[in-house]
């Protein structure tokens, strides 16, 4: 039997390195696109086929496939603010032209579109379901929801398109901007006993990178995925300061003390958000696996290496 062909848009980013395996190790022939020149070197080796494109402006000649999973965009909230039409500009700009390019394939492939569980209002009941209510606490936010919406347009005009709500997901790999390679950073960097963060009383639901990979590989090579729309989440929150906690503890770093920078606070932070997995975990059989402590241990020795 053949295998399936898949492309990863974003291929070069955090989460595309840890899927690239995973699909690989599900006997998968992996085709990259990303905005940079070259593959990274730790996937090269695993990708049969690489091109290098901004997909604001186009979506390459791929031909066909059997699946795509596009986590190429802007991913960070807290920049958003500082750019809010660059983030809607360039999200929306990436799925009209990756659902455009298929639509004229014979053979349609699955497409996976990352949206995020940051999309959801934070004033409702938890965990929150896919038919939760939805919010608009940042650009980046308001720039998912329009990416929902265009695949909401796509279904209709035949694609099998599909939305993955993420909640924030953390693990070995993951570059500045978040916040375990934040407080990483901020700990390994200081001689003091005292680092600045932002608000660390907020809790947010988060699942290790390698299980969000193993969710987006086993959706793409379902039979059949019945809801348009899947959370993909732990179920369960942490606080800023119980992650900051397990780092200092993994680093040997526990005398370190923290002081609130209000630069730091973003403006419309939310107390806490947790989702309900429960319709993907009861239709592919998907459950996280790792917990917080070995995802935060493998960070640490992530970086040693």
């Amino acid at each position: 039997m053949s295998k399936k062909r898949v492309v990863v848009s974003g291929i070069n980013g955090f989460v595309g390195h840890h899927l690239t395996r995973e699909l690989v190790k599900n006997n998968v022939s992996v085709i990259g696109v990303g905005h940079e020149p070259e593959l990274q070197p730790d996937i090269k080796e695993l990708v049969d086929d690489y091109y290098s494109q901004d997909l604001a402006s186009s979506w390459p000649d791929t031909g066909e496939v059997d699946g795509v999973i596009n986590l190429a965009g802007l991913a960070a909230v807290g920049p958003s603010f500082d750019n809010p039409q660059k983030y809607i500009e360039i999200n929306s700009s990436i799925v009209t032209n990756l659902c455009e390019y298929y639509q004229q394939k014979k053979r349609r492939p699955r497409i996976i579109i990352i949206s995020s569980g940051a999309i959801y209002s934070p004033n409702q009941p938890m965990p929150i379901p896919e038919d939760g209510e939805i919010g608009y606490t940042s650009p980046y936010a308001v720039s998912k929801v329009l990416t929902e919406n265009q695949i909401m347009y796509y279904r209709q005009r035949g694609l099998d398109c599909v939305v993955a709500r993420p909640f924030n997901h953390i693990g070995p790999g993951q570059a500045k901007g978040f916040i375990l390679p934040d407080f990483y950073d901020r700990i390994s960097s200081t001689t003091d006993s005292t680092i600045k963060v932002g608000n660390v009383d907020t809790r947010r639901d988060y699942t290790d990178v390698r299980d969000i990979a193993k969710a987006y590989t086993k959706m793409i090579l379902a039979p059949e995925l019945k809801s348009p729309i899947y959370n993909v989440c732990s179920g369960k929150s942490l606080s800023g300061q119980e992650i900051l906690e397990i780092l200092k503890s993994k680093m040997g770093r526990d005398s370190i003390s923290f002081e609130i920078d209000q630069s730091l606070v973003r403006p419309t932070d939310i107390p806490e958000i947790v989702g309900d997995s429960s319709l993907l975990q009861n239709e592919i059989n998907w459950y996280p696996e790792i917990n917080i402590d070995q995802t935060v241990s493998d960070f640490v020795q992530s970086k040693k290496e």
